[in-house]
């Protein structure tokens, strides 16, 4: 069996889609050490991972692009803040490549450093995306503002046209050819080069949530939305006494300016026959108020409810989006930054749920979109049907198996 060494960015949101993968090859006997945020230190130790902290400098540096004044500047915080963690990911991965002896590394694409020293090593090495990849792809309009598909020729001249505007992504390139060249990989000559440079490209999404992306090659490939359950046996007794169809208002558990939704979301459905559960991962606020028919907390296994739930209202992060869509429960997005109007978008496109943009977040309006999104649920259901056809979890570890573990690199090394 393989030491297997996973690196990962300081956030929650990507450290559960991971252990997904990371348990299924613990179960198959593989030694799994990871580095990730510390409080996800405990819960990788309970499954049986050798877990460590990253460099605290690194998670010294919270991603501040909640108080962006457009999408398109907080991609640029975004990426400043990527290259000042770089030089901290550099002898940080390095130091727990000599610690762990690793056969094969599984690294975060948003912890650039960390990239290019996978690169330098030598090592057999994928990349996990828990978020939708920034990769270029016929059809597929510029990466960011959540963009509707146009087919045909006046589709790609358009998104021709818009690429030259939306170029925060693009802008990357440079920070990232700085801390390459310190390292003496060969430079990079698009943000799309980076995306393709492990020899496997692992993404926690499927068809037809996704858009079909036929000249992708072979080695990105989609392995389901491993979506993480530590739910217990039994639901509080809060939750087994609800008696109304429910609908789970999820907030992002790092501050991205959403705890607005939730509060609209009890005023929007103080009146419906549904009750509302909010959640507030980053903190509930002191002056909430819950109407009759809404419980307000902190945290709850978001399993539990969405098994009883008839829709979710989500910021649109990939984590919580496709946990609903997993169980075949329509989404209504409200969505802030990073990749969430990508994500907005995908749902309508894939007619799982409905979508409305936080300037526009009105309890009417949120209201409305809800009812349509409850609708929606063989949409919902078709979404989820499709990621388990691509096999999840165990496609993602036959391809560790198949592609790094079998490779000539790790035949070659000494042992």
């Amino acid at each position: 069996m393989a030491k297997i060494l996973a690196y990962q960015t300081p956030a929650m949101g990507h450290f559960f889609p991971i252990s997904v993968l990371l348990t299924e090859l613990r179960n198959r006997g593989h030694d799994i050490a990871l580095r990730t945020l510390a409080d996800g230190v405990e819960a990788g130790l309970s499954m049986g991972f050798d877990t460590a902290p990253v460099d605290p400098r690194i998670e010294a540096m919270p991603l501040d692009d909640g108080g962006a004044s457009n999408p398109q500047e907080a991609l640029l915080r975004v990426g400043d803040l990527f290259a000042r963690r770089a030089e901290y990911e550099v002898p940080d991965l390095t130091k727990a490549i000599d610690d762990a002896r690793p056969d094969v590394l599984i690294v975060d694409p948003n912890c650039w450093g960390a990239y290019a020293v996978a690169e330098a090593s030598g090592l057999p090495w994928a990349s996990f995306w828990a978020f939708l990849p920034y990769l270029r792809s016929q059809g597929v309009p510029p990466w960011g503002p959540g963009l509707r598909p146009w087919p045909g020729p006046v589709g790609r001249l358009r998104d021709a046209l818009l690429r030259r505007k939306f170029t925060a992504i693009d802008s990357w390139v440079g920070p990232l050819n700085i801390i390459r060249a310190r390292l003496g990989v060969s430079p990079l000559t698009s943000i799309d080069d980076y995306a393709r440079r492990p020899p496997l490209v692992l993404v926690a999404t499927a068809q037809p949530f996704d858009y079909p992306h036929p000249d992708w090659d072979d080695s990105i490939q989609f392995i389901g939305a491993c979506s993480y359950d530590s739910a217990p046996s039994t639901a509080p007794e809060w939750l087994a006494q609800i008696d109304r169809p429910i609908v789970l208002a999820s907030t992002s558990s790092e501050d991205q300016g959403d705890g607005e939704l939730a509060r609209v979301a009890l005023a929007a459905l103080a009146d419906q026959p549904v009750h509302v559960v909010a959640t507030f991962p980053a903190g509930v606020p002191a002056d909430i108020a819950a109407p009759a028919n809404a419980t307000v907390c902190e945290f709850v296994p978001h399993s539990l409810v969405l098994d009883r739930a008839v829709c979710a209202i989500t910021h649109g992060g990939m984590g919580v989006t496709q946990k609903a869509l997993a169980r075949g429960v329509p989404a209504c997005v409200v969505p802030y930054g990073r990749d969430q109007f990508e994500v907005a978008r995908r749902v309508e496109m894939a007619k799982c749920g409905t979508w409305l943009l936080p300037k526009n977040l009105t309890a009417a309006r949120l209201r409305d979109k809800v009812i349509q999104a409850m609708a929606m649920t063989e949409g919902a259901r078709r979404v989820a049907a499709g990621y388990v056809a691509t096999g999840g979890a165990a496609h993602g570890a036959d391809l560790i198996e198949q592609r790094l573990l079998a490779s000539p690199q790790l035949r070659s090394r000494p042992a």
